[in-house]
């Protein structure tokens, strides 16, 4: 982490005052660029095979502490337990019934080939097929009482998870989101969680009856027949030496297909929301031919990896279908010596089939039960960050704030081997505007940090009218400040919302009141539905003088004692630059005001100005007093100003 990082903080302020990050689009899940998901298919296809599968640090922890959140849901885990065997259970019994059926078939017509009157035992038949009709429809109920109660189990984990989260992220300090993108943030938030969701209501069950299925399969292959039993085992090790050579192979494609998809979803990101520039400089063929020439790298790579994968459910057939002819043979041999019955040979058959086919669901459910653990690992990682310094128990109040604030001996680092700030003294007193000026990195941000308890302080105290800050509630200091930024911070809802934000239960007169003030209410009233026109996402259908004069507003009616406003001029035309300055000076009317300045001339007439370097304030005194010395302030000023002088006088 940089220790100079007075622009970074700055963003991180305005996110933590917002409450909330703007939207971004969630970054892709680890492992997978640009949102490239491993398919949850079942067997073959391709559908988990040979695809790089995410694997956690510490799998045996993690899985114990995803086992904790589904504890409070051991009740209806049980249901879903003893539903899922019973739903196989009464599958793996259906093909031994059906081959009673077929067994008596079997008889009446081998009598009616030897000439031997023979009729078929319709009562009998029938009274199969009942019981078939019967442990199908018992069987469907159970599995619909599995998929019903997993959802349910599913949903509310992943519901507390949730929970737990955004409360988490409210605890967090600032630091935590210094170091961490939105979208990173939101991955977690989102698609990790998503993923353990998808996890928990698909697989468990399926995991299940899969082992169930294996299980049943197995003992009912044995109680029909030992010696096809051990021939349908024997095909299992070429299956699996099959299956892992081509897993390997196409280890490699899926990686290579991985990498372009990721290179492609950032090529286009970069080219659509850039596109005026792109259009602007005649990049248009560039920016097509390098989107084709990944494109073509994507197919040939994701064409290797889906052939390679693909071909193991044919070569698992294979494998089946060896398997298959081998105990029609062995088991016709068994039939024509009366060692089994005929109806025997089609139920082994099926029982073969359900023994085959739960293997390959259950290798897969294990690839996907390890990223899925990853993924609980990242959101434990979350939960387990540090979190804020606890408000402490003797709580003080300020039931009149008139605004006086003190630095005293403060001292202050990011990194605890370097400081940033040291031996820091400031006294302002109320009503009192204090610019702050100085080169990116000199810790001007730093400051309305340690003033608003984003990051706790190492040594010495701030006070706000004479009460420590670490005394106050958080909730209660940070209502003592209002904040105007440089970026603009609007969320999608009517502008009557956006102004409102910044005090509960404002009424539409207090809100009006506040436009007024801010030098807001002519333009709102110009738009089409005034104040109901509601923002979308980006706030983009109002300009950025318009938006900014909105948080002014916004300041006005929180009505603060204490102002920190961070030069908001910057990107706007000269005649909305006058407006926000009308709006900013009649909202610094009698309030403490902190001001972050970028462009000097904006502090002349601040009442004190704090001159900043590498964390220590080198200079302090009025404007005219700070040109006087010829220090630092004014280096500073004239090189903001020289330039701008000659180019006048060359014109």
């Amino acid at each position: 982490m940089n220790v100079n990082r007075d622009s970074a903080t700055s963003g991180a302020v305005k996110r933590a005052w917002a409450s909330s990050a703007s939207p971004s689009r969630p970054a892709a899940p680890r492992g997978f660029p640009g949102g490239f998901r491993p398919g949850r298919g079942g067997f073959g296809g391709g559908h988990g095979f040979g695809r790089p599968v995410e694997k956690p640090k510490d799998f045996k922890g993690t899985l114990k502490r995803l086992v904790i959140y589904l504890k409070p849901m051991w009740p209806r885990l049980l249901v879903v337990f003893v539903a899922a065997i019973g739903s196989t259970a009464l599958n793996v019994i259906s093909p031994k019934v059906m081959g009673r059926a077929i067994t008596s078939l079997g008889r009446t017509f081998g009598m009616k080939l030897m000439g031997f009157p023979a009729s078929v035992d319709f009562p009998y038949i029938g009274h199969v097929v009942l019981s078939l009709a019967g442990l199908y429809v018992a069987s469907a109920f159970l599995n619909y009482v599995t998929q019903y109660t997993m959802a349910g189990v599913a949903q509310r984990t992943v519901c507390d998870m949730r929970r737990d989260m955004n409360d988490k992220l409210a605890r967090l300090p600032l630091r935590f989101f210094d170091g961490r993108t939105h979208g990173e943030i939101m991955s977690r938030m989102t698609n990790d969680i998503d993923n353990i969701s998808m996890t928990l209501q698909q697989s468990l069950g399926q995991l299940i009856t899969s082992l169930v299925g294996i299980v049943g399969a197995i003992i009912m292959m044995f109680t029909i027949s030992w010696l096809l039993t051990l021939i349908c085992l024997l095909t299992l090790p070429l299956s699996f030496f099959v299956t892992a050579t081509i897993a390997r192979l196409s280890q490699k494609n899926f990686a290579a297909q991985q990498m372009e998809l990721g290179l492609l979803n950032g090529h286009v990101e970069e080219m659509y929301t850039g596109h005026k520039i792109v259009k602007a400089f005649g990049h248009e063929r560039k920016a097509i031919d390098q989107f084709n020439r990944i494109n073509e790298r994507l197919y040939s790579a994701a064409w290797r990896a889906q052939f390679v994968s693909g071909i193991i459910f044919p070569l698992m057939n294979l494998m089946n279908n060896i398997g298959y002819v081998l105990i029609c043979i062995v088991g016709g041999i068994m039939v024509t010596r009366r060692r089994i019955e005929l109806g025997d040979i089609t139920a082994f058959i099926q029982y073969q089939r359900m023994f085959t086919m739960p293997i390959g669901q259950t290798a897969n459910i294990v690839n996907i039960l390890q990223s899925t653990v990853a993924s609980a690992e990242r959101v434990f990682e979350v939960l387990d960050e540090a979190e804020e310094v606890p408000d402490t128990a003797a709580v003080a109040t300020i039931p009149a704030p008139r605004g006086e604030v003190r630095f005293e001996n403060v001292r202050f680092s990011y990194k605890k081997d370097v400081p940033l700030i040291e031996n820091l003294n400031i006294a302002v007193k109320p009503g009192q505007t204090i610019a702050i000026v100085g080169p990116t990195g000199a810790g001007k941000t730093t400051l309305v940090n340690l003033l608003m308890r984003f990051y706790e302080i190492d040594d010495g105290r701030i006070t706000v009218d004479s009460v420590d800050i670490r005394d106050l509630k958080r909730a209660e200091l940070r209502k003592l400040f209002g904040m105007v930024l440089q970026d603009t911070w609007l969320f999608n809802g009517t502008i009557r919302d956006n102004i409102a934000y910044g005090r509960e239960g404002a009424t539409d007169a207090e809100i009006v009141r506040a436009a007024k003030a801010a030098q807001a209410d002519h333009f709102i009233r110009a738009l089409p539905d005034g104040y109901n026109t509601v923002l979308n996402e980006e706030a983009s259908n109002i300009s950025q003088g318009e938006k900014q004069l909105l948080t002014i507003a916004r300041a006005f009616l929180a009505d603060p004692p204490i102002l920190i406003l961070d030069e908001a001029t910057s990107s706007v035309d000269t005649r909305t630059e006058v407006y926000i300055q009308k709006a900013m000076a009649e909202l610094m009317k009698g309030r403490t005001s902190f001001v972050i300045a970028h462009r000097l001339s904006t502090i002349r007439n601040a009442e004190l100005i704090l001159v900043m370097n590498n964390g220590s304030i080198i200079e302090t005194g009025t404007h005219e007093e700070l040109l006087a010395k010829r220090g630092f302030y004014a280096d500073l000023y004239n090189s903001q100003f020289a330039g701008a002088y000659a180019d006048d006088q060359a014109v």
